[in-house]
């Protein structure tokens, strides 16, 4: 079948040349939507195709944007909060519980002064009392020397308050892959991302499932080929690597979809409910999946804050063509309310270009993308990407219909 737009190198032309159009079109979807604040995607490049590989509803790494994207993701805050509404004053942060890792707390530094410098008074605030002894405050300090304070949260009335602060909004920055323990449902405060799209509940089978339909939407409404856009993928569920059952099943989607592509592509086994690079195998055939030893099999059932994976994502490996230092590198684009503020490249020296590249020997550079338009920097990269991750943060938006419905 033919299309307007058939290769990558045709997909980087018609981005540059119909930047507009493409935005005014993501731009028109998301406001029939309920978007989430803010998102990150993790892209991949080969010399075929530029694809997600990975969704996060709660990002951990704005200390990774350059100062420019920084001060526009700021322009966005401000627009997006103000719309929900006008009145808007205090915003309260909840953050993860491991404020032993000074690199995340980095990151709170950022996502705080960003919503500060929109305007906002921001209080960081939890509902894990394992983080305060005898205070209500627990001070911190980051990676880079930044004072940070966290306040012990509490529910009045069904609104969130810390110390005798209402918070009017609060943005969850807690991926719940250990569910905080409230019944959200009574809270009155409103808070975004939704924490019912927490990992205790999402699944990337559904999320890639859901992206596939916008890229197929996508690709029609603008004659372009969709699998130039999407790493294929199947879905297995009900397995379990402790007693190695459903393993069989697992590797047979291996081969299956390992029919499908080049006899050299790796293919990557995915818990569908992983995050921070956990519950991750790169295998070259199904046999690999059924004959793995018992380590290999416990990095692949127990997850963040001891998930069981049963429900397994198995996606076409994405080899990238993309380099930093000589080294492997993969694309994350960061986005507030499904608008592109920025990004940076997460390079590994210890992996290969078919590898895992979020694991053990990672390495951040950043990059600007606030400057992109229309018809300038043809070859410009960082707007090919963008057009892929408002794609993902639109399937995102699916899946936060259905958990509110």
């Amino acid at each position: 079948m033919s299309f307007k737009v058939n290769t990558k190198d045709e997909f980087e032309k018609f981005v540059s040349e119909h930047w507009n159009d493409i935005n005014t079109y993501f731009d028109t979807k998301f406001e029939k939507r309920t978007t989430p604040i803010y998102s990150s995607v993790d892209i991949r490049e080969s010399k075929d195709k530029i694809a997600p590989v990975d969704h996060n509803m709660y990002p951990a790494g704005f200390n990774n944007l350059c100062q420019l994207d920084l001060s526009y993701a700021t322009e966005i805050f401000e627009e997006s909060l103000k719309s929900i509404n006008s009145e808007i004053q205090h915003i309260g942060i909840i953050p993860e519980s491991h404020t032993k890792n000074l690199f995340y707390l980095d990151h709170l530094a950022m996502l705080g002064k960003a919503i500060r410098d929109a305007g906002f008074e921001v209080t960081f605030l939890s509902f894990d009392n394992n983080l305060f002894q005898d205070e209500n405050t627990l001070n911190l300090i980051s990676h880079s020397q930044f004072d940070l304070q966290i306040s012990k949260a509490e529910l009045r009335d069904g609104e969130i308050y810390a110390a005798d602060q209402k918070m009017d909004l609060v943005v969850l920055n807690n991926d719940q892959s250990d569910p905080i323990e409230l019944d959200w449902k009574t809270v009155k405060t409103p808070i975004n991302p939704t924490p019912l799209i927490g990992w205790f509940a999402r699944q990337k089978n559904k999320h890639f499932t859901y992206y596939k339909n916008c890229v197929e939407e996508f690709s029609k409404n603008f004659d372009i080929n969709p699998d130039i856009l999407q790493a294929k993928f199947r879905t297995v569920e009900n397995v379990d690597f402790s007693s190695k059952e459903g393993l069989d099943k697992l590797g047979s989607a291996v081969d299956d979809l390992k029919a499908e592509l080049p006899e050299d592509k790796k293919i990557f086994v995915k818990a569908s409910q992983g995050t921070y690079g956990m519950g991750i195998s790169v295998v070259s055939s199904g046999e690999e999946i059924i004959s793995m030893n018992r380590k290999a099999r416990n990095k692949m059932d127990i997850g963040k804050n001891k998930i069981k994976f049963t429900s397994l994502l198995v996606q076409e490996g994405v080899d990238t063509i993309i380099q930093y230092d000589d080294m492997p590198a993969e694309i994350a684009i960061y986005l507030v309310s499904g608008k592109s503020v920025g990004g940076f490249m997460r390079a590994n020296s210890e992996k290969k270009a078919d590898g895992n590249l979020n694991s053990r020997g990672m390495v951040f550079r950043k990059f600007c993308i606030s400057e992109i338009r229309q018809n300038q920097d043809h070859k410009a990269k960082e707007a090919v990407y963008t057009v892929i991750a408002r794609l993902a943060t639109l399937a995102s938006t699916e899946e936060i219909k259905e958990v509110l419905n």
